[in-house]
């Protein structure tokens, strides 16, 4: 008697987890597939989150004439391009200023201040509704949340290989129960979310995907036989409640079966064959690698891929936080020790790698954060003054920008005196999202829910033009 995957397996094979949710709970949507002629230039965005809130004023927007007890004791350093200052602490992408753009002036207060509401405010472009202030923490993933960035371009582009459109790693953040929320398709549709990748801090040359497994001694090659695995499916399908969830369904095993079945779904995530020279210049970190992987999935014509920065927990104590960049307290020495240098050596290789290869103008690269830190320095939670830490601060934070169209060398807007506020040419989160999308050339942000009513993302944001 043939052996199948079970329904649980064959699920969880579909590369969504759905973040607790039942399968067909969230909205089905349809998306038009439009995308300008004439529009942006990338044709793959690599998002690199810095997961935690990392501090403005200490890497892209110092304040060097600022009170010493804002300014702390970091200097700016010169950079390859003039109108680009950096941080001491990033020389590497000091070299590569000429083509970055710097924006200082993004105001991403949310009502809550907190890592929950700061993930969907600048995953999605959209501002926390009321349900963030009541449930702190306890906000998961909704079905009707507003769709993250990525899952939104990977729904209009249209799919081309055996890989999906929108791949996360090397982890998700946060630890469940508290899953950040603003990183799933929502209200799109759960068949966009994206295919999550997992990394690993002691062998970050490894990375898997809990969710491409076979049970039962389930073989890729048996995987193909339509037939059989129809059979399989027609029983599951018996155990919706309601035939309206088949269509979503449906295109979850489409897309779990061209994965499974593909020998380039491996090959793609398969670090081994890259020069050791090149994986040093990365970095052998599990961050470091996780760039990496991404430059190979635009060469393997992802359309978004989403780094999450993979905290080390044996920071904590140390940085009085979950290992990232969530700085409560020691922040400098965190800064200038650990998180820097790190990031300094891994982005700036991405950005060099590419633009050797060819494929810096036709990828958008996009480093942000879920907030900046109190430009004042010192966090009660940490010992204050003393401690040395910096606190959440959503009310003005930096984006970087590169590739894709953009103008490098140039700082977009500035901070107040003392990063706490945007004081020239403010943006928001949605025109940031909105020019991510003008960069992939996306026009057309309609969508149609279940009923078939259309309705737009980001109806009002403008992407920056000037940048480009």
């Amino acid at each position: 008697m043939a052996h199948f995957p079970t329904r649980r397996s064959f699920l969880v094979a579909s590369g969504l987890e759905l973040a607790g949710l039942p399968f067909g709970a969230s909205l089905s949507a349809t998306p038009k597939t439009t995308v300008a002629s004439n529009g942006g230039k990338a044709k793959s965005t690599i998002l690199f989150f810095l997961c935690g809130g990392a501090s403005h004023i200490d890497m892209w927007d110092m304040k060097p004439n600022a009170p010493a007890e804002y300014r702390g004791p970091f200097q700016p350093i010169a950079t390859s391009a003039p109108g680009v200052r950096l941080s001491e602490h990033l020389p590497l992408l000091a070299k590569e200023a000429h083509r970055i753009a710097v924006v200082n002036s993004v105001g991403g207060t949310v009502n809550t201040n907190d890592h929950h509401a700061g993930y969907y405010y600048q995953l999605t472009g959209h501002v926390p509704d009321l349900s963030f202030r009541t449930l702190g923490n306890n906000r998961t993933p909704f079905p009707d949340d507003w769709p993250f960035i990525g899952t939104v371009v990977g729904a209009k582009r249209p799919r081309s290989g055996s890989l999906p459109n929108a791949i996360s790693l090397p982890h998700k953040p946060s630890k469940a129960p508290y899953t950040r929320p603003g990183q799933f398709a929502a209200r799109i549709g759960v068949e966009h979310d994206p295919l999550y990748l997992q990394g690993n801090l002691d062998k970050p040359l490894e990375f898997r995907a809990p969710s491409l497994t076979l049970e039962g001694g389930v073989t890729p090659a048996r995987l193909g036989d339509r037939v059989s695995m129809r059979n399989a499916l027609d029983a599951a399908k018996r155990d919706f409640d309601s035939g309206d969830n088949f269509g979503p369904w449906g295109r979850l095993q489409d897309r779990a079966l061209s994965l499974l079945t593909s020998a380039g779904t491996s090959n793609a995530f398969d670090l081994s064959s890259e020069p050791v020279e090149l994986r040093e210049r990365y970095g052998s970190t599990v961050n470091g690698m996780s760039l990496l992987l991404a430059r190979r999935l635009v060469e393997a014509g992802v359309p978004y891929i989403t780094v999450f920065w993979m905290e080390n927990e044996k920071l904590a104590d140390k940085c009085k936080s979950a290992g990232g960049w969530d700085t409560h307290g020691n922040n400098f020495n965190c800064l200038k020790d650990m998180l820097m240098p790190e990031f300094d050596r891994g982005f700036s290789a991405l950005v060099a790698d590419l633009a050797d290869r060819g494929l810096l103008d036709s990828t958008l690269l996009h480093v942000t954060s879920e907030m900046g830190r109190t430009p004042k320095i010192g966090d009660p939670r940490s010992g204050g003054v003393g401690g040395a830490g910096r606190d959440h601060w959503t009310h003005c934070l930096s984006v970087v920008l590169a590739g894709g169209g953009i103008r490098g060398g140039q700082t977009y807007g500035t901070s107040d005196r003392r990063a706490e506020y945007p004081a020239d040419r403010k943006v928001t989160p949605a025109e940031i999202a909105a020019t991510v999308y003008h960069a992939m050339g996306i026009t057309d942000l309609e969508f149609r829910d279940k009923e078939n009513r259309p309705y737009s993302l980001l109806a009002d944001a403008e992407p920056i033009r000037e940048l480009f």
